[in-house]
């Protein structure tokens, strides 16, 4: 079972709905029994970390999580569900992450002199992948994809570093590391990037 994880932050049917014009039947799930059954996990989302953390300690999904990470299966993270990955995150005060990544996310501080950009970060940016990845499959470099975010990551470790993008700075746009896939960009608001992608990850046993 392929399984999207709803925590209530994000638009999970767009999600689902990418998913299946690729042909992978995607399944919502609240508990962590029901994760638990999961064969491949997606952990989407929108929204402040501190406050995803919070409703996934509450609900007891922030410990199926790693738990399922630690089994080997296939797991994608989505922009805020990249973000939790990692050990801490710096939106409205210092946050503890889910803690199975290494490093930190903080603010995209892009909109001094001399960059003066927005944020949040909106649009189409060209990827630049920095290694081989399963997700990458079919795709060209430079190809883009759909950014939304006013936070992003750094890994303590390179390595693990699967693309960036250019926004005034260079910013991680995924990872990847044994099981784990995440990307800062929306996959499924990237047309025909982001289908690939999303069938890339569905293909992953």
């Amino acid at each position: 079972m392929l399984a999207i994880v709803d925590y209530g932050m994000g638009n999970l049917r767009s999600v689902q709905k990418a998913f299946a014009t690729v042909g992978a039947a995607a399944s919502i799930v609240q508990s962590p029994e029901q994760l638990k059954r999961a064969d491949q996990l997606v952990l989407p989302g929108v929204g402040a970390f501190g406050d995803a953390m919070r409703i996934l300690r509450q609900t007891g999904l922030a410990e199926a999580l790693v738990d399922f990470v630690r089994t080997g299966r296939p797991f994608l993270g989505i922009c805020l569900g990249l973000q939790l990955l990692f050990d801490t995150g710096f939106e409205d005060g210092r946050q503890s992450g889910l803690g199975v990544i290494a490093g930190e996310c903080i603010r995209l501080s892009v909109d001094d002199p001399p960059l003066c950009l927005k944020v949040p970060h909106m649009g189409w940016n060209a990827l630049k992948f920095q290694k081989h990845s399963r997700l990458w499959q079919g795709l060209t470099p430079g190809c883009h994809t759909y950014f939304v975010h006013s936070y992003h990551v750094k890994p303590a470790d390179a390595a693990v570093v699967a693309a960036t993008t250019e926004y005034g700075i260079s910013i991680v746009a995924a990872i990847e590391k044994d099981n784990i896939v995440a990307t800062q960009f929306h996959p499924e608001k990237s047309q025909t990037v982001g289908r690939i992608i999303l069938k890339n990850f569905a293909n992953i046993r």
